[in-house]
């Protein structure tokens, strides 16, 4: 017997505007979007009492480091906190886990490992690394919605872990993604200037934390994103570019897309939260590279915001073990665990306390990374499309506790945060999977999204 579930009291932002009435889901997926649809047989009533509706975030960028670095965090604890704060799907990366996703066997392992775990749907990215050029066609073929790469320095003694590569690999590889019509993602950061400057600072005993900013400036984000337009116009690859921090590098990828080139950037929620003023407060739990920007350089960032010459927001949830973030700033590991508190930490900063409209919010976090990917039926609140769903109280202020995070390592630079909004409710495909007075509900309902479709040209 198939129940119908429809979704009353609640404003519903679709991508035309704030609708205010009722949606039906029918076999997951939305059927109808009207006002006081007609009641039928078998019909579950949701009541959404007159908060906001928004498609489910699209997190494109995820480290679930399952297997091998279970520890840090796996496809559980993971999924369940993505769930908690308001995700519907997220792409995983190819690093921290061990072996690194840059085989058809790495990344079969992964799905097999990842199947019956995840309490929302997922997918997976390929690695491009000295190593993997000539296994990207078939983790195409084996289902890798896109390639990431690093021009940052990554490299341990571990065998079988992730590597950052060199220009000749940057080109060569970015020929063989475009031949395969697929998208690459880039970290930008010039690695001799940060490797350099680094051992600078710490031979002449400047280990503070606005040291470990200097050491990664601006203009070494910027020199990066240089190099890869460069590259993307010769080669005609489709590029993203992740994390980025500075308004600089996204002046510079506008001017590439009116140029043509086809580029896509995204930004993070703690560069928007935290400056480098926060950083020395906080300490390592908030490293992460590009580093957190001085104030002057936050407000530049946010100013491509609110101009919508950012596409869209990812946490680069990159979580690891307690242990790790312990030491001087040069030493901790790099990386935010900030996946729980991407969508209400961003709406009330963007939408509550800085006027962005919730369209264009629900736009950078569904809308737009689901189009560029080609996730189908994923992505905004329309007829035919996946019941992906959140509910937000634009007005429920709480504070944020370690208690409450469903990492598995439960430390981030948004404990203590009071935030004036807050998610009640997470429904995946029709089914809530998250609310706040049950927490993590049933079982977990994820799957797999396949690869049906070319990327968009967009």
């Amino acid at each position: 017997m198939t129940v119908t579930k429809i979704i009353t009291n609640g404003k519903i932002v679709t991508r035309n505007g704030i609708v205010e009435g009722e949606i039906e889901i029918t076999e997951g997926k939305i059927s109808l979007i009207g006002c006081a649809i007609p009641r039928k047989d078998h019909i579950e009533v949701i009541d959404a009492k007159g908060q906001f509706i928004l498609p489910g975030m699209i997190d494109t960028h995820v480290h679930i480091n399952e297997p091998g670095r279970t520890e840090w965090e796996g496809f559980k604890t993971g999924s369940s906190a993505l769930a908690a704060g308001g995700v519907t799907t997220y792409i995983d990366m190819p690093l921290n886990a061990l072996p690194a996703t840059t085989t058809k066997d790495a990344l079969e392992e992964k799905m097999n490992l990842a199947s019956g775990k995840n309490f929302i749907d997922y997918a997976f990215y390929g690695g491009l690394t000295p190593d993997s050029l000539d296994h990207l066609e078939e983790l195409a073929d084996a289902g890798a919605v896109a390639f990431k790469c690093f021009l940052s320095t990554y490299q341990t003694d571990v065998p079988g872990d992730f590597r950052s590569i060199d220009d000749y690999t940057l080109l060569e590889g970015m020929k063989r993604i475009a031949a395969l019509e697929k998208i690459l993602l880039i970290h930008c950061e010039n690695d001799q200037v940060t490797d350099g400057l680094e051992k600078q600072k710490i031979a002449e005993g400047k280990t503070s934390t606005y040291d470990f900013v200097d050491s990664r400036p601006i203009l070494t984000e910027v020199e990066a994103v240089s190099r890869v337009i460069l590259f993307a116009k010769a080669t005609g690859c489709r590029v993203h570019i992740v994390h980025v921090s500075s308004a600089d590098a996204v002046g510079l990828i506008e001017k590439a897309k009116q140029e043509g080139v086809n580029i896509t950037l995204e930004s993070c929620p703690h560069y928007f939260a935290f400056n480098a003023d926060d950083l020395a407060r906080i300490g390592a739990v908030a490293k992460c590279q590009p580093p957190l920007r001085y104030a002057n350089e936050q407000e530049a960032l946010w100013k491509c915001l609110l101009e919508g010459k950012i596409d869209w927001i990812s946490s680069d949830h990159s979580p690891c073990t307690f242990d790790l973030k312990q030491g001087s700033i040069f030493e901790a590991h790099g990386g935010i665990s900030g996946a729980q508190n991407s969508v209400d930490v961003m709406f009330d900063l963007a939408v509550n306390k800085r006027g962005l409209s919730v369209v264009d919010f629900a736009n950078l976090i569904a809308t737009q990374p689901a189009k560029r990917f080609s996730l189908l039926g994923k992505g905004e609140i329309a007829v035919g499309f996946d019941a992906d769903l959140i509910f937000i109280d634009p007005n429920r202020s709480y504070i944020i506790r370690a208690e409450d995070l469903y990492y598995k390592n439960p430390h981030s630079p948004y404990i203590g945060m009071e935030i004036g909004t807050r998610i009640t409710k997470t429904i995946l495909r029709g089914e809530p999977v998250f609310s706040l007075e049950e927490g993590i509900i049933g079982e977990p309902k994820g799957e797999w999204v396949p690869v049906t479709a070319r990327v968009l040209s967009n």
